[in-house]
């Protein structure tokens, strides 16, 4: 991973552990395999989120071949397309809208599992929401039930210079709006001005 100091970029307003905030999503991926034991390392992590009711509605459609990763290339949107052609990892998440009321959210909690797993493994993740949903469901194969949520480029992080210039500046760790703007208590509170 490419040595950052996280401080420069993000502060918590409260103690929390450090991987809460050195988990972020750069776009400048090195072409390096992932390791199968690394990846499915990652997977387990997710496997273990909790659900509704225990039901579980998530599902991951890996590419980690060339041809496999062409195929999500004919529905990632140009824009990620510049970025993600790099990542050797390209994971669709999908959920089960049968299974639970709570199957996208159950789906989410999954996906920051994946993502912190991730982190602690050495590999950064990006998901991208900037796809085609109903080509990506053609040519996947993806019954009807089954909600597309996001398309996560993984692997290892490399130097922002060896993005193209307009992805360059964004390349850093975003920082959160403060958790007095986030948390109401008794009821929901208009923002201040």
């Amino acid at each position: 991973m490419v040595n950052m100091d996280i401080n420069n970029y993000r502060q918590a307003d409260h103690p929390i552990e450090d991987f809460f905030l050195k988990r972020w999503s750069p776009r400048s991926f090195s072409d390096q395999n992932v390791e199968e034991t690394t990846l499915f390392s990652v997977l387990e992590a997710a496997r273990w989120a909790p659900s509704g009711s225990n039901k579980q509605p998530w599902r991951f459609i890996l590419a980690r071949t060339e041809e496999d990763r062409e195929k999500y290339y004919s529905f990632i949107n140009e824009g990620n397309l510049a970025w993600c052609k790099k990542a050797p990892v390209l994971v669709l998440i999908i959920s089960d809208s049968e299974a639970s009321g709570s199957h996208a959210f159950d789906a989410g909690t999954s996906w920051g599992y994946l993502a912190l797993q991730a982190m602690h493994k050495g590999l950064v993740t990006h998901a991208m929401g900037g796809f085609d949903k109903e080509k990506a469901r053609e040519v996947l194969n993806i019954p009807p039930q089954f909600v597309l949520h996001a398309i996560i480029a993984v692997g290892y992080q490399d130097e922002k210079e060896k993005l193209a210039e307009s992805y360059q500046e964004r390349e850093k760790p975003s920082p959160r709006r403060p958790l007095k703007e986030t948390v109401f208590e008794g009821g929901y509170k208009e923002e201040l001005e």
